[in-house]
């Protein structure tokens, strides 16, 4: 069945929802020239007819010459009206045709260049859902924004070679051939000129591309020191760190600054050795054809026609270098998306993709000791956030781990359902643009009931009543437009509306004052009554709201019990909850 393209509209047709495009295939990793090669067998059809555009063009650009030496020929010298207003007609018609060809070309050439740059898109954004959470501790979000807002385009640019890159490699041929029946010395000329230019601009293009590949990677480390201060300006003015940070900003950038000096030397001489020798190389043609037409070798309309070529092979000549530069540069980008795509997923799975176990099974974590029975909510408490985190994030299977859910090995789970009736939210949750009705549900399946009962759940009504349109205001990406505070308590109340089966919180409430810590404590308690719920904290107004509390100690479990059992009998207990708990070597706890 055809995929279909559009529905009529009242304008025409309307491009259809993201869910209808088509499949964009499996991308050749395997080389950059291979992964180009992918990106034009994806649209062979609409390559072939920019070629075809892109060949009539250029021929009917190296057309005229020939019928401006015929009309001179038959026609002026010869003293022929009939033949001369003949072969001046043709030459209208030609242009006319060359014109309408010329835009059928332009907008094929865009809608190649625009498949590719969509697919290419498509395919890194397909990958980043694969790689998960594991994305933003291997690529920082510059490094993901350059790719995605300039490398994606110069890439796409490639393809102008299957249109005019190929037209003008036609349209020399057409030249020499030409030239060759008039002089088979200019014929020579032409044909080995352009490896004599190729020898000389290919040490540059060298150079050129890896400074470019320097300069690349350069941009996008100070891409994302930028992206990492914006994010973080609030947190670097309350902690004084603005001017350490703009220290090293402007270290990077200068760094960045001087690269960018290098690939601009380098660029000039490029430029400047590619737009002089086309106009020697042609010189040299059209010194040689004057000297034929004083020795009567070519006649007067052979003479002109010469010159018209000679001019009108600036034109491939030009393309082909201009081809040469956009493939340098795009090549360039092409190895910074590849290394991004060729990222492989953590392995947490199987492959097995069992059903998973019953509702309120066990889940059980061999290597900590944590046990999570159903229907409860279980606290996680230790010294070292980062172990009670790690423990989080094996139960979640974000990390390989021999955890049981319901005696059944997580990681040989469908990796779809794991994800269905076990939600992880943390910190770094992602927040995405949109109303704030679509970042709490971005499903669409919520009532707006439910949607203030989850924000009152989570301390987050002053959220709605302090924006100016409620629901419906619009959140920046990543909440920029919100506060820490807001940011914390949206991505909880979000979590809250999800309502998981199991539902494993990461320092839910690190960043609210102790009132609305203890309010957020006691409704998520009651929200959450009867389903499993693991809370990541060491605040004694959660711990006490909590059913059962496991004690951590170098990321096992030491001790489990409900908060005033363990505040009685674990010394080292009472000293995490009151902020004084002991420390080893290197931040770690020490053993008990």
């Amino acid at each position: 069945m055809p995929v279909p393209t559009g529905v009529p509209g009242p304008w025409g047709t309307l491009p259809l929802p993201r869910s209808a495009l088509p499949p964009i295939g499996t991308p050749d990793l395997r080389g950059p020239f291979r992964f180009v090669w992918w990106l034009i067998a994806s649209q062979p059809w609409r390559v072939l007819r920019g070629t075809f555009y892109g060949t009539l063009w250029m021929v009917g650009l190296m057309t005229p010459p020939y019928l401006l030496s015929r009309a001179i020929d038959d026609g002026l010298r010869a003293e022929n009206v009939r033949a001369l207003l003949l072969w001046a007609g043709i030459t209208a018609v030609v242009a006319v045709v060359t014109a309408t060809v010329s835009i059928l070309r332009h907008r094929t050439m865009f809608l190649v260049r625009t498949d590719a740059a969509l697919r290419t898109m498509r395919a890194i954004t397909r990958h980043s859902t694969v790689l998960g959470s594991s994305l933003s501790r291997r690529v920082t979000s510059g490094e993901l924004s350059t790719v995605q807002a300039s490398d994606v385009l110069q890439i796409a640019h490639i393809l102008t070679l299957t249109g005019p890159g190929v037209g003008s490699i036609i349209g020399y041929v057409g030249v020499a051939v030409l030239l060759f029946t008039i002089s088979p010395l200019l014929a020579a000329i032409v044909v080995l000129g352009v490896p004599v230019l190729g020898l000389v601009i290919g040490p540059l293009m060298g150079r050129l591309h890896s400074r470019q590949a320097v300069y690349r990677e350069h941009q996008g480390r100070t891409t994302a020191l930028a992206a990492d201060i914006v994010s973080g300006l609030r947190v670097l003015c309350g902690i004084g760190g603005k001017t350490h940070f703009a220290r090293r900003y402007e270290e990077r950038s200068g760094e960045l600054l001087h690269q960018g000096y290098r690939v601009s030397e380098t660029t000039s001489w490029f430029q400047a050795v590619s737009a002089c020798l086309p106009v020697v190389f042609l010189g040299a043609v059209t010194w040689v054809a004057a000297r034929l037409a004083v020795t009567g070798q070519v006649t007067v309309g052979e003479t002109v026609a010469v010159y018209a070529y000679v001019a009108v092979l600036i034109l491939p000549v030009f393309f082909l270098v201009e081809m040469a530069d956009s493939v340098v540069q795009g090549l360039v980008c092409v190895r910074r998306a590849l290394a991004l795509l060729t990222l492989e997923p953590p392995r947490t799975g199987s492959g097995r993709d069992l059903p998973g176990p019953e509702e309120d099974s066990e889940l059980v974590e061999p290597r900590s000791g944590v046990t999570v029975p159903p229907g409860l909510t279980t606290a996680l408490a230790g010294a070292v956030p980062r172990q009670a985190a790690e423990v989080v994030d094996r139960l979640g299977r974000f990390t390989a781990s021999d955890t049981l859910w319901g005696g059944t090995g997580l990681r040989d789970l469908a990796l779809d359902e794991v994800r269905h009736r076990i939600l992880v939210s943390d910190n770094d949750s992602y927040l995405f643009a949109g109303s704030l009705r679509e970042v709490l549900d971005p499903h669409g399946t919520r009532t707006d009931t439910e949607i203030h009962s989850a924000l009152h759940v989570a301390g987050a009504d002053d959220v709605v009543t302090s924006m100016p349109d409620g629901l419906d205001s619009a959140v920046e990406p990543q909440g920029r437009n919100l506060s820490g505070g807001q940011r914390q308590r949206v991505r909880l109340a979000r979590a809250v509306l999800a309502d998981p089966e199991v539902l494993l919180l990461v320092e839910p409430t690190s960043a609210v004052d102790a009132h609305t810590e203890s309010t957020i404590a006691e409704r998520l308690h009651g929200a959450r009554a009867g389903r499993t719920t693991v809370i990541v904290s060491s605040s004694p107004l959660l711990l006490d709201r909590a059913d059962r509390v496991v004690l951590l100690v170098n990321g096992e479990a030491a001790a489990v019990g409900t908060h005033g059992e363990l505040l009685t009998e674990r010394p080292d207990y009472r000293a995490l909850v009151f902020r004084g708990a002991p420390n080893g070597e290197n931040g770690e706890e020490s053993p008990q």
